[in-house]
């Protein structure tokens, strides 16, 4: 038996059944301003296999962002430190009371190396989104398997930029 179990799940739920976090990096053929400029757009990572536009309004540190194809979403803008560090918090995908909701934090890095930069993506929170592990489960993975196209969204971008 798992002494790591969560409070108030079953008997066979643990917090243990995906990693809390997950981390992805990509090296990017431009400036970290350039990169900046995607990352730093709460939200950007939002789509569906390229590039789209986000209806965006701003009110103190949330953003509604509303995509063409997914929907709305609110995300906090909980640091931006150009050009090295944008983080952000999604708050659960949900619209309305954006504290009531579980939420992961996502975190991009921009680090200056040889004719580029790298970008990395760290996404916490996992183990808290849901009592479900098998919720759990499936949004670690899909995120797992999102973020690989999204950094690869933001190359794509940062590179086609003159």
């Amino acid at each position: 038996m798992n002494e790591d179990r969560a409070a108030g799940t079953g008997p066979d739920t643990t917090t243990d059944d995906v990693p809390d976090e997950i981390v992805r990096t990509i090296h990017i053929d431009a400036g970290a301003q350039t990169v900046w400029g995607i990352v730093s757009e709460p939200g950007w990572f939002i789509n569906n296999g390229e590039w789209a536009e986000h209806e965006i309004t701003t009110e103190g540190d949330v953003s509604h962002v509303v995509d063409p194809v997914h929907g709305e979403f609110s995300i906090r803008t909980v640091e931006l430190d150009p050009p090295r560090r944008a983080v952000f918090r999604w708050l659960g995908g949900q619209i309305g009371d954006v504290d009531e909701f579980p939420s992961n934090t996502i975190e991009f890095t921009v680090e200056p190396r040889g004719d580029g930069v790298v970008l990395t993506v760290r996404e916490t929170g996992f183990a808290g989104l849901s009592r479900d592990a098998v919720v759990r489960r499936q949004r670690f993975e899909e995120n797992s398997a999102g973020w690989e196209a999204e950094l690869d969204i933001a190359r794509r971008r940062a590179e086609d930029r003159p």
